[in-house]
């Protein structure tokens, strides 16, 4: 074969390989351009659920659909009720969320937060948990390797712990590093975080009793810009990046890593949620979720 034939297969292979990654990309509405979608999850069967910052409703779009469907409805909890983080756990059957209720006539405003557990199928609520104190931010979450699930409270510096089954949190840690801590995810085992306000990641030790150590902060190759929603995939980090609108791989090695932007040009991405070959991705600022390939 000749070497010009070897070429022609070559790039037509790759131009396939283009256009099969570009008809996995999709992008759905959420609503309207107002819905804020702030948190994303997709369960084991596909389907995409949302929470939305702007309203009392999680939404819920099944697989193959491009229709959102209002799922969990919180109306009643209070004026400006909107939701923060969603994961699904489909091993519990259960759909975590952050619902932040407002306190009224607070000024300047605080906000009560509360974990709630839901049915995956039906929404019926199955736990509640009320973070203590007067002003909260639930905002995401994530399930150790002890099947425990970690609670961040980002105006408080706190992390929760809700043991498997269990109906009430314990404080999992405080420190004055964590003071605007965000996204959280555990990546072979060791858990880490990050920080919106102050642009940090920092791995967190917890030794063999389950207790958490001293944030440890991970010292990035390049800056990230308020890190937001972060889950693990593939041995690596994906981190949303709401205040440049990108979406970055995060590649740690002991006490340092490298960033790696795989998408630019969002409207203040919050959340991301790996899924086969996708990562999908709540663009608050367009009200949309979209999807790239998985790098």
């Amino acid at each position: 074969m000749s070497m010009l034939n070897v070429a022609r297969i070559l790039i037509g292979t790759f131009l396939l390989t283009v256009l099969f990654q570009a008809s996995w990309a999709a992008e759905i509405v959420i609503v309207d351009a107002k819905s804020q979608p702030e948190s994303l999850t997709v369960t084991s069967g596909g389907d995409i659920i949302v929470g939305s910052a702007s309203t009392p409703f999680v939404y819920k779009v099944r697989a193959g659909s491009v229709t959102a469907e209002k799922f969990i409805d919180s109306s009643a909890e209070g004026a400006g009720t909107f939701f923060f983080g969603m994961l699904a756990d489909d091993s519990h059957q259960t759909l975590w969320t952050c619902q932040l209720t407002p306190v009224p006539k607070s000024n300047p405003i605080q906000r009560q937060s509360a974990l709630r557990g839901f049915d995956l199928v039906t929404g019926a609520q199955k736990i509640r948990w009320d973070l203590p104190g007067a002003n909260t931010t639930c905002n995401d979450f994530a399930i150790g390797p002890d099947k425990a699930l970690y609670v961040t409270d980002t105006a408080n510096g706190k992390i929760y712990k809700l043991p498997e089954g269990a109906n009430a949190a314990e404080l999992f840690l405080e420190h004055r590093a964590l003071l605007g801590i965000d996204g959280i995810t555990f990546l072979k085992g060791v858990l880490y975080v990050n920080t919106v306000t102050t642009n940090n990641l920092y791995r967190i030790p917890i030794d063999a009793q389950g207790k958490a150590g001293i944030p440890i902060d991970i010292w990035m190759d390049q800056p990230i810009k308020s890190p937001d929603g972060m889950r693990a995939a593939n041995g690596k980090l994906i981190v949303s990046e709401n205040g440049s609108g990108k979406i970055s791989v995060i590649t740690v090695n002991e006490d340092k890593a490298t960033v790696q932007v795989i998408k630019e040009g969002l409207k203040t991405p919050t959340a991301v949620e790996p899924a086969g070959k996708l990562i999908w991705i709540a663009e608050r600022g367009s009200g949309k979720v979209v999807s790239i390939p998985m790098p």
